[in-house]
């Protein structure tokens, strides 16, 4: 009985010391983490991970951009979140940061003015070696004075900023300042029209020599309309460039080289129509002088044929002397004949032509249309769109190759060349 009686106290005890060891490890163990089962709410899981892990870095964005698109100008663009986003991370350097037209970076245009806690950049935009080709995309091939572009800022070597001005909100570039570009187009136009002008009423770009009667203008000379043709596209095209990029040191190489022939074309032309018209003159003047020669000679014999008659001839000697006096006064009429005629051949040559149009004046001769003259005359239209292209383009002169400038001085070399046995 007794045995029976203490049977529950011992029970007692081995679970209450059971329940002591247990509490004592729960003490000792970190406790697991709540397991994630379908029970546990999706809420729960966002706050817990939203605890668990940092908040990210506001980015920056473009919200604003004060003063005008031109080079040359100055503009201020307005970026919220500057501050946090150079706090952010060491590498992020405002000074570095460089605006974006169209999605292509101006480089090397820093920052003229930073304002980091206010979130302001004002830039300079400015031409340089290194932004030259970026600038040419965005002003070549002008169809207006303005054109809309894309406008945000960022790193050179990384990417732009979000903007506000995007595609759905782009911004004015001005390609030419309306005021200038009124300027500049009225100077040219009076250039082209006094030009035209000048070629129309005077012999600007005629050939040399007395006008011809009845009003009539002398022909077109082909050497001269090709200098005056290089002459307006390269003043121009120069005006123009300087106008849009502000460069002044636009004229190349090999376009000096062009018009060192275009101008070597028109010398050699002069020089070879002046010795013509030289060798004409000192021709007449040598005719001139042996008519005059020959008719004193003449004068002088018949006399002397007089003189005899009015002695009478009644001698052999005498009848002789007559005879061979009557010979030379009869061969001194002939050549004297043949000079007159001399003369006037020169003199018709040497009457001043008249223009048939500005083509056929430019591309034949007293023979009719030249082969020689059409290829210079094909080849300068050739090299003249070419050039009107690469200026509207690309905004620059444009650089001829030394086979191509060999091409044209193998042109204009035959121009010359056939221009000896041209009758003038």
């Amino acid at each position: 009985m007794t045995n029976i009686r203490l049977f529950p106290r011992v029970l007692f005890l081995l679970l209450l010391t059971a329940t002591v060891a247990v509490a004592q490890q729960d003490d000792t163990e970190p406790s697991p983490s709540p397991a994630v089962g379908p029970q546990t709410s999706a809420t729960q899981l966002q706050q817990t991970q939203s605890l668990s892990s940092p908040s990210p870095t506001p980015q920056p964005k473009v919200v604003r951009a004060l003063g005008r698109l031109e080079l040359d100008d100055i503009v201020e663009v307005n970026i919220e979140n500057l501050g946090k986003w150079v706090e952010a991370h060491e590498n992020h350097d405002p000074a570095k940061l460089v605006p974006y037209l169209n999605g292509r970076a101006i480089t090397g245009n820093y920052p003229d003015e930073l304002h980091v806690d206010r979130g302001r950049l004002i830039y300079h935009l400015r031409i340089t070696p290194e932004n030259r080709e970026v600038w040419i995309d965005l002003l070549g091939a002008p169809d207006s004075v303005r054109r809309p572009v894309t406008l945000s800022v960022g790193l050179e070597n990384g990417s732009a900023f979000d903007s506000v001005h995007e595609r759905e909100n782009p911004l004015p570039l001005t390609v030419v300042s309306p005021a200038y570009g009124a300027v500049a187009a009225v100077i040219i136009l009076v250039t082209l029209i006094l030009l035209l002008w000048l070629v129309r009423k005077t012999s600007i770009i005629r050939e040399p020599g007395p006008h011809p009667i009845s009003g009539k203008k002398r022909p077109y000379n082909l050497g001269r309309a090709q200098m005056a043709f290089w002459f307006f596209l390269v003043y121009a095209s120069y005006t123009t460039i300087w106008l849009i990029t502000g460069a002044l040191d636009t004229i190349t190489a090999s376009l000096l080289a062009l018009m060192g022939i275009s101008a070597g074309t028109a010398l050699g032309e002069a020089l070879i129509d002046n010795g013509k018209d030289t060798a004409k003159t000192n021709q007449v003047q040598e005719l001139t002088a042996q008519k005059q020669a020959i008719e004193q000679a003449i004068t002088d014999v018949q006399a002397q044929v007089n003189d005899v008659n009015a002695a009478g001839a009644t001698t052999v000697t005498e009848q002789t002397n007559r005879d061979m006096m009557t010979r030379q006064l009869v061969e001194g009429r002939t050549r004297l004949g043949q000079i007159d005629l001399q003369l006037r051949t020169l003199a018709a040559d040497s009457s001043p032509t008249v223009s048939s149009g500005f083509l056929r004046d430019i591309l034949s001769d007293s023979s009719g249309y030249s082969f020689h003259r059409f290829q210079i005359f094909a080849w300068t239209i050739v090299l003249g769109i070419i050039f009107v292209s690469s200026v509207y383009n690309n905004l620059t002169m444009p650089e001829f190759s030394p086979t191509l400038l060999g091409l044209m001085g193998l042109s204009a070399g035959t121009y010359i060349g056939f221009k000896f046995p041209e009758q003038k």
